[in-house]
């Protein structure tokens, strides 16, 4: 709003020119600096709101969302079509659903820097896509489209931004279909014929424009649309905000580098740097993208004394005694009022006004439980802390919890004065489980199921447990509501915040998530579950279903767990008979107050706040007819994968390869595998690739997964070294169609025929995709195993090669076997086992 800078641009012989809400965190509140509430005091006179539309945490422009929210002050929020349930994880071995909470996590975290909300669709990220087309149909169109409508009636944007085009140049099916999204979204809005069952809660809404956020104008110049000629307008976005003491171009690469599981840390951009924006549909523009619309209060009724309130405000902020400000922020808080509080602006200033009088006064408050979490029905402890910090009059006049409990307080501040208390709230039995909104119910064709209206777009639950605070300042009532958060001291990180959650009386965890079981008669396995108590005395039997003719000994067994969070190991046999199929085992623990199938999941990293989850208590049982002569395996970390749980499932022994074992003797192993994207995430690894080569030739089995080419511009990673005994590259390129037609280059290649016997049916029942990032330009000593390719492309080879070197035998795979083996797929497991066992005929 203040550093606005016009930049010209001349193309085609014409002259074109241009120029919250907030998500509470899980965390403590943090003193707003002087500088930042000034800014906050200037956002009040600034009625505009824009949405910023793209597929994947991390598709975002954090820049220009920066720039919105903290230059032009608009209200701004980015609306990500999916979790990023489908990207790969370089912190650890959450995949699916489970990478999709911790991107959740990390974009609220981007979004605390950069200013933006944050909202999702129903969409669910099942991998790489190719077009349009295939994007829109896995998830079903009108779903998702529902869902961007949703968002336009409920944020209500003057302008609509899309990060990609609807079309191929957007090099990605999900990009290019949430271009599409928006821009058909934008066309039905503001018709009420379209969508009406969200008129109960909405109303339509006609934004004025939608546009492409280009990444660099070439992409126009050279790959233009008719119908988008001379469109293009151009805004200085790499400003310097002294009020901030930052430019937009740091605060940007602070908000990139939350998104760690990706590994997209970027170091502070400085300087000059322009976004462009390319017109869609809608009014035309000329110099700005909020051209024509008015972003003053002359958009409300009966509000003509407000905008010469909060200029008075501006004009009189003391930054050495923001406490001065608080009787004008009282009158206009009362000014508001007297408007039609139902208007999307009048209640956003409002909320606005009422954040400003809690960083001008630096009022503290939050409320503690005893522990993370309790039952339905289980009464829990809460310690209330408030603090004022000034010596303007400020009466705590109570505090309500939403469990049902009031506390009457009548107290006034005194300048740093803490006021503490304890009390108990007992948590209502009709109180569901914390478990993820979106991941209550089962997938269904690439949509998250949501039966609530209203929680479609929120990026997490509802708080379990909140707070709501009652203050009087200067005459009038305010409330502050805030979620009741759990809090512990780490002699190294300090304060700890953890959401309060509601768990079940008790959790199964059954210690594999697949059970293999080869030969006939298969041999009996031990299936171990661990119990956990969600609260104190909770005891009953424990029952492990399985599908017909599969045999569970014994039938049942009791349990009995006295504390609360104190654990139960209970072992069970289970063993196929000659009828069994494929299926599921599922723990059920029947007690005195009900039937309990839930498992427990923890996603901790201290780059998040603690995610608890709730999945089904199951794990996947596989008849398999598999052959493995390779024993001894040694595993080199990658980026996170579950391939050796898998191999145990196989019957061999996995020791992970550290420096110590790469530095001693490796003849031991069968065969050596690296995990997915380790030569990517380890620099170290090689400076041991000579012996590993040497483990080769001399008779070992290597077997590389799937590195990425060193081409990104948004990482930083060590330099690739040559990965095999002789050349190859690596590319980009994939095959996305898990029942693509495998195709095998040499039917009596000894990968596909020993020990086991590969066929077509091998390759059935694969999930995501069939391989990415293939080799390619190999050398003449390796050999392609396979051919396939999605529909309408050319056959790809380069998903497996294989050579023989010295002794030894080598492959590099990008097949997604990481995927594949943890889902049950047992296909997978017979072509991984006949890898592994090159060189064991």
């Amino acid at each position: 709003m203040f550093l606005r800078k016009i930049v010209p641009i001349l193309l085609f012989g014409s002259l074109f020119t241009f120029v919250t809400f907030a998500q509470v965190p899980y965390g403590p509140i943090k003193p707003t600096p002087p500088g930042e509430i000034l800014s906050n005091l200037h956002k009040l006179n600034v009625l505009g709101s824009v949405l910023y539309v793209a597929a994947h945490p991390d598709d975002e422009n954090t820049l220009f969302l920066a720039y919105m929210a903290k230059d032009r002050l608009v209200r701004t929020a980015y609306l990500s079509l999916t979790r990023g349930d489908g990207g790969q994880n370089l912190i650890g071995p959450e995949q699916g659903e489970n990478i999709g909470v911790i991107r959740t996590q990390e974009l609220l975290a981007a979004r605390r820097v950069d200013g933006p909300d944050q909202y999702f669709s129903r969409a669910y990220d099942f991998g790489f896509s190719k077009s349009t087309d295939e994007a829109v149909r896995t998830w079903g169109q009108d779903k998702v489209l529902a869902d961007v409508v949703w968002m336009i009636r409920k944020h209500q944007p003057d302008i609509i931004i899309t990060r990609f085009p609807p079309d191929a140049r957007a090099g990605h099916g999900h990009h290019s279909a949430s271009g599409f999204l928006a821009e058909e979204a934008f066309k039905i809005s503001g018709d009420p014929t379209k969508f009406p069952e969200q008129l109960a809660f909405v109303k339509p809404w006609q934004a004025k424009r939608v546009m492409w956020n280009m990444f660099i104008p070439g992409q126009f110049l050279s790959n233009k649309k008719p119908e988008e000629a001379g469109n293009l307008i151009g805004i200085e976005t790499g400003l310097f905000n002294p009020m901030l003491g930052r430019s937009y171009g740091e605060i940007a690469s602070e908000s990139r580098s939350q998104h760690k599981s990706q590994g997209f840390g970027v170091p502070a951009s400085r300087g000059a740097k322009v976004d462009y924006l390319l017109l869609k549909n809608g009014d035309p523009m000329e110099k700005d993208p909020f051209d024509g619309i008015d972003l003053t209060w002359k958009r409300v009724a009966r509000s003509e004394g407000v905008q010469g309130m909060v200029t008075q405000l501006i004009a009189g902020y003391k930054a050495d005694r923001p406490a001065a400000s608080v009787p004008a922020l009282v009158q206009l808080y009362g000014a508001l009022n007297k408007l039609d509080t139902t208007n999307n602006y009048v209640r956003a200033k409002r909320q606005e006004v009422q954040n400003l009088l809690q960083q001008c006064l630096g009022l503290w408050f939050e409320t503690n439980p005893v522990d993370y979490a309790a039952t339905p029905g289980e009464t829990i402890k809460l310690t209330t802390n408030i603090t004022g910090r000034t010596d303007v009059p400020v009466k705590l006049v109570g505090v309500r919890y939403s469990a049902g409990k009031d506390t009457t307080m009548n107290v006034t501040l005194k300048p740093n004065d803490v006021i503490q208390y304890a009390t108990s709230v007992t948590i209502p039995k009709s109180q569901k489980i914390s478990q993820p909104y979106w991941l209550e119910k089962p997938i269904v064709k690439g949509v998250f199921q949501v039966d609530d209206q209203q929680l479609i777009g929120l990026p997490e639950n509802p708080p379990a447990l909140s707070a709501s605070y009652t203050f009087e300042i200067d005459g009038q009532r305010f409330t502050f509501s805030r979620p009741v958060v759990y809090k512990s001291t780490d002699p190294v990180d300090g304060e700890i915040y953890r959401p309060f959650i509601v768990q079940p009386d008790v959790t199964a965890n059954l210690t594999e998530r697949v059970f293999t079981f080869s030969g006939a008669p298969a041999v009996a396995k031990t299936a171990e579950v661990v119990l956990k108590a969600g609260r104190a005395d909770v005891s009953g039997t424990l029952t492990l279903n399985v599908p017909d003719g599969w045999r569970v000994e014994p039938a049942s067994l009791p349990f009995s767990l006295k504390g609360k969070g104190d654990e139960q190991r209970i072992s069970f046999s289970v063993s196929p008979t000659a009828k069994a199929t494929n299926g599921k085992l599922q723990a059920v623990m029947t007690t005195n107050g009900g039937t309990f199938t839930s498992g427990l999941r923890y996603v901790a990293y201290k780059h998040i706040p603690t995610q608890t989850l709730f999945p089904a208590a199951e794990a996947k049982l596989v008849k398999l007819d598999v052959k493995v002569t390779a024993k001894n395996i040694g595993y080199i970390v990658g980026a996170g994968d579950e391939i050796p749980a898998a191999l145990q499932q196989m019957g061999c022994r996995v020791t992970v390869l550290g420096p110590a074992e790469l530095n001693g003797n490796l003849s031991a192993y069968d065969a050596i595998i690296t995990g997915v994207r380790a030569y990517n995430t380890d620099a170290s690894l090689a400076r041991y690739q000579p012996k590993l080569m040497e483990y080769v030739k001399n008779g070992g089995t290597m077997i590389v997964q799937y590195v990425t080419p060193n081409s990104s511009f948004l990482r930083t990673e060590p330099p690739l070294p040559p990965l095999g005994p002789y050349p190859f590259a690596i590319s980009r390129e994939r095959v996305t169609e898990e029942d693509a037609k495998m195709t095998f280059v040499n039917p009596q290649h000894p990968l596909l025929n020993t020990p086991n016997k590969i066929t077509d049916a091998d390759f059935s029942g694969w999930i995501q995709e069939r391989g990415i990032y293939f080799a390619q330009d190999w050398a003449k000593e390796y050999e392609p195993v396979f051919s396939a390719n999605d529909q309408n492309e050319a056959p790809k080879q380069g998903s497996l090669i294989y050579a023989k070197y010295g002794k030894g035998h080598f492959m590099y795979t990008g097949l997604v076997f990481f995927r594949e083996l943890p889902a049950g797929v047992p296909g997978a497991y017979r072509l991984f086992a006949n890898m592994i066992s090159a060189g064991k005929p």
